[in-house]
């Protein structure tokens, strides 16, 4: 019960000392709430490139082109090399009357050139898809030496090149995202110690009438719980309801169908919930800090 008591003293201490210094405590909401917003859309931004990028990627597959002499059972035992390829995500058997078929539908001048022809010129072939682009080549090498297979293609060198801007793409974004939260953790933690440090009297005035470390120091504790707490609401809203429109308004693309955006839920709950988060543990960690190290506590 002690414990209680003493809990909800610190709260109530916490909330009266926010009221009482109103200027101090809004500055601290403010840069909280800046920074946290930027925060929020560098991890907006960083997601859905990392979601654009990793579509990409899944659109990147070998494509194996068979003999035209194999026969059917040879298809067959392409088809079983295939299906045991440790990188194989997924294998389509396509037919040279299928692949005629698709191409036709797809242009009116391949269709006009294709039944021109006596005989159909294609051949058959497999759709690869792998599990880890970066194995892309490796994957393509070893198709090439199962028995009746002429050529597998998958974009040599370009995709490569594609894939290695994709790696970069995705480490430049992750870093600017670690990069902000650790200067927000700076920011947020610095004002709150200035807003502590302009009331180091008043903490004087605690150790002198008998007052513990510990009895010092939670109420302010709760009181950069609070300001975080408080600061990080803005960026949240900004970040549920910004998101949300913006992902209503363009249908969840951008610019061509390939640049989809995540989806907002749950990705905007999980976004606001590390807002929250960082808000209120950098709003504590810092309270504490000030007053243990700054004020010789």
């Amino acid at each position: 019960m002690k414990m209680f008591r003493i809990l909800n003293r610190c709260i109530r201490d916490s909330f009266k000392s926010v009221m009482r210094n109103i200027s101090l405590s809004m500055a601290s909401i403010v840069c909280t709430t800046i920074t946290l917003i930027l925060v929020a859309i560098a991890i907006i931004v960083t997601v859905n490139v990392n979601n654009v990028t990793t579509l990409m990627e899944e659109e990147l597959t070998v494509v194996v082109f068979v003999n035209k002499d194999v026969t059917s059972e040879q298809v067959k035992n392409i088809e079983d090399a295939l299906n045991k390829l440790e990188n194989k995500k997924e294998v389509v058997y396509k037919s040279k009357d299928e692949r005629k078929l698709e191409m036709q539908n797809s242009d009116e001048s391949l269709k006009v050139t294709l039944d021109y022809l006596a005989i159909n010129p294609l051949q058959d072939t497999f759709i690869v898809t792998v599990l880890d682009v970066d194995d892309l080549a490796p994957t393509a090498r070893e198709i090439r030496k199962i028995d009746g297979v002429e050529s597998a293609e998958y974009g040599e060198g370009t995709v490569e090149e594609i894939v290695g801007i994709f790696d970069v793409i995705k480490k430049a974004t992750i870093v600017i995202v670690i990069a902000l939260v650790i200067v927000t953790a700076f920011l947020i933690s610095n004002t709150i110690k200035l807003t502590i440090f302009s009331r180091r009297n008043e903490i004087e005035i605690m150790r002198l009438v008998g007052s513990s470390n510990t009895a010092i120091k939670l109420p302010f504790i709760f009181e950069g719980f609070l300001l975080g707490l408080v600061g990080s609401l803005v960026p949240i809203i900004l970040t549920i309801y910004g998101y949300m429109l913006a992902y209503e308004k363009t249908g969840g693309t951008l610019a061509v169908e390939a640049i989809k955006l995540v989806k907002p839920v749950p990705f905007v709950l999980i976004t606001s919930l590390f807002l929250l988060v960082i808000g209120a543990i950098v709003g504590m960690f810092g309270s504490s800090g000030a007053v243990r190290k700054y004020l010789k506590i």
